[in-house]
């Protein structure tokens, strides 16, 4: 839903698409809504993670040998051991292939196309990793990693990091990724739409200068840190000042501001992150309304949308989606494979 209205201002949004709270899907040439690279990278995060956990990945498209398809079917029927090297292979693999495929073509953002041309090369991930970038491309995919059941806290921020690191290698992305994580974590696990800005500023809070050594690496020091808890204390200081944004948006909630100009246009990680959270807040949680407010927004809006839908699903679940939506959607069989290993 936000594909088209991204690049556009305000006055441009509302010329082409009226009010906020009517826009529909964008139905392409078919009647398929295509999804963007947003969707497309989750979706590589997702069947990476399904793969390196039993759970049922879809293997359409992928590259390799029929010996190494062989063996990534071998993994799906039984879980791989959940090490950061098996979580590293199995994203980097989903990731050059996302990078090769023809649909790729949905103006993918420059990071995640270098990064990912440098992951084939079978570089270290994280000489591969573009330090200087905290663009919103490592969390506008991490949703899945808070949805797949049984980890633990510390493999949920592990995982949540390391994903966003192959490519973004800013500490801010890492952070923005993993308290992304969190949210829609404590959104499925029935946080109080009240609590969860608390909630989600005392795990930053507490989060600020912990450093997953055994998923990140050397990250740190290649990145000319002093020390790798400084490092990351940076990337959870930008995340707190993009709450407390939130927050003060929330003191006064106007539905019809643009949330971009309210919180932030969402180009970088942290301000994707805090304007999904407003777009999804500012209705009560609604899920369509939070989709339409999030599409209709003058940053980037197809990742503050992506967001903001995963706030939204993880809260509600399936059934509080149109059902008109649901059957147009691109990927509907991919997406309801993963829905239907983790629900």
């Amino acid at each position: 839903m936000g594909y088209p209205t991204e690049f556009l201002n305000m006055e441009q949004i509302g010329a082409k698409f009226g009010p906020w709270h009517k826009m529909e899907l964008p139905l392409s040439p078919g009647g398929v809504v295509r999804v963007t690279d947003d969707t497309q990278m989750m979706l590589a995060v997702g069947e990476a993670l399904a793969e390196v956990t039993g759970g049922t990945g879809d293997t359409r498209g992928e590259r390799g040998t029929r010996g190494e398809r062989g063996a990534r079917g071998a993994a799906r029927e039984g879980a791989s051991p959940l090490t950061p090297a098996a979580v590293e292979a199995a994203l980097r693999r989903r990731f050059v292939s996302w990078l090769h495929d023809p649909d790729n073509n949905r103006a993918p953002g420059q990071t995640c196309l270098d990064a990912c041309a440098a992951l084939e090369r079978d570089i270290p991930w994280q000489a591969a990793s573009i330090l200087r970038s905290k663009g919103c491309g490592a969390n506008m995919r991490v949703a899945p990693v808070a949805l797949v059941p049984g980890l633990s806290a510390e493999q949920r921020a592990g995982i949540a990091q390391l994903q966003a690191a192959l490519t973004h290698g800013h500490p801010t992305a890492l952070a923005a990724s993993d308290l992304t994580a969190h949210a829609v974590w404590l959104l499925a696990n029935a946080c109080p739409l009240t609590s969860l800005v608390d909630e989600l500023r005392a795990y930053a809070q507490e989060s600020r200068r912990v450093y997953h050594v055994g998923w990140l690496g050397d990250l740190a020091q290649r990145a000319g840190a002093p020390d790798p808890e400084t490092y990351i204390a940076f990337g959870w200081d930008e995340c707190l000042r993009a709450l407390d944004r939130v927050t003060e948006a929330l003191r006064e909630p106007d539905v019809d501001r643009d949330p971009s100009e309210a919180v932030g246009a969402g180009w970088v990680a942290e301000e994707a992150l805090a304007t999904a959270l407003y777009c999804f807040l500012v209705v009560d949680g609604y899920a369509r309304p939070a989709l339409q407010r999030a599409a209709h927004s003058s940053g980037d809006s197809d990742s503050i949308a992506a967001l903001a839908g995963a706030f939204a699903g993880a809260r509600h679940g399936i059934k509080f989606w149109p059902p008109e939506w649901r059957e147009v959607i691109e990927y509907r069989d991919r997406l309801s494979a993963l829905g239907t290993a983790w629900d």
